[in-house]
């Protein structure tokens, strides 16, 4: 009687089918989990270039300002603003495969984070 009492263990395929549909589950929920802490840093680093794009914006107009104001015309003061963008893009534009490797990496290093 006391066998009877017993439950017997599930056959080894049951057990087996249990553990591949809990390892398909995790894996399923690491995946989630690792899409949506990269959704959310890229929503994150969105808004921050958002705010740093405005900044720069603003910030240039200042300096236009203020050299137009220096210089007593408002064109010499946009114009110098603007040699000094088209100075830093010829900058990167010559440096540009020492720029592009550090920029690869921290996009790799994210996503693998």
């Amino acid at each position: 009687m006391e066998a009877n009492n017993k439950e017997t263990p599930p056959p080894i395929i049951d057990q087996l089918t249990e553990y591949a549909e809990l390892r398909f589950k995790l894996a399923k929920l690491r995946a989630i989990e690792g899409g949506t802490s990269i959704a959310a840093s890229i929503i994150a680093d969105a808004a921050v270039m958002v705010c740093m794009v405005l900044a720069f914006i603003f910030a240039s107009l200042t300096l236009a300002f203020f050299l137009a104001a220096v210089f007593n015309s408002d064109w010499e003061g946009f114009g110098c603003v603007a040699l000094i963008y088209l100075l830093i893009a010829l900058i990167v534009k010559v440096n540009k495969k020492r720029l592009e490797k550090p920029i690869v990496n921290g996009f790799i290093n994210k996503i693998f984070k």
